[in-house]
Order: C-alpha cells, then structure tokens, then sequence
C-alpha cells in the first residue's frame, strides 16, 4: 500500500510527529488518523443523541402547549402593532 504526501506541510507534520513521538512515520500517520476519527465519530454519536434528546423532550411536552395556527388579530396583539399603530386603516 502506498499512501503519496503531495504537500511540503504534510510532508514537514508528518516528519515532526514522527520525530516527537519516536514512531515511524507509518505508526505516527496511522495513529493520529485513528485518534482523529475516534473524536470524529464520539462527536458524530454525541450529536445524534442530542437530536434525539431534543426531539424526545418536544414530543413529551407537545400537548402542554396551544399549537393551532394564530390569527392576525392574535398575532398583531401579541406583538403589539395594530393596524392602527402601524398607520393602516381600519
């Protein structure tokens, strides 16, 4: 198997990691991978179970709040501008 570095900054991490770490730069490049997409994949299931955290939590409390569609005349006193106060006739 071959694996090409095709950049001087890829090719110079590669080196120093190798270097600070007494590995090859086979082991070294291999490890860093493998500890990359353990994070990568941690934060991916971390995520997913927010989600569906957050969507269990909407589901067990949906039916605590009124959730049919507002009428203008709700919406313009909930949000304070009346017709009137916006300079539209009645």
């Amino acid at each position: 198997m071959g694996l090409s570095i095709k950049t001087e900054e890829a090719d110079r991490l590669a080196r120093e990691l190798s270097r600070l770490t007494g590995e090859t730069m086979t082991d070294a490049i291999t490890k860093a991978m493998r500890e990359r997409l353990e994070r990568l994949r941690a934060e991916q299931e971390a995520q997913g179970d927010y989600t569906a955290r957050v969507r269990a939590f909407v589901r067990e409390r949906a039916h605590l709040f009124d959730r049919r569609p507002v009428t203008k005349e709700e919406w313009d006193e909930a949000v304070g501008d009346t017709p009137e106060q916006l300079g539209f006739p009645k």
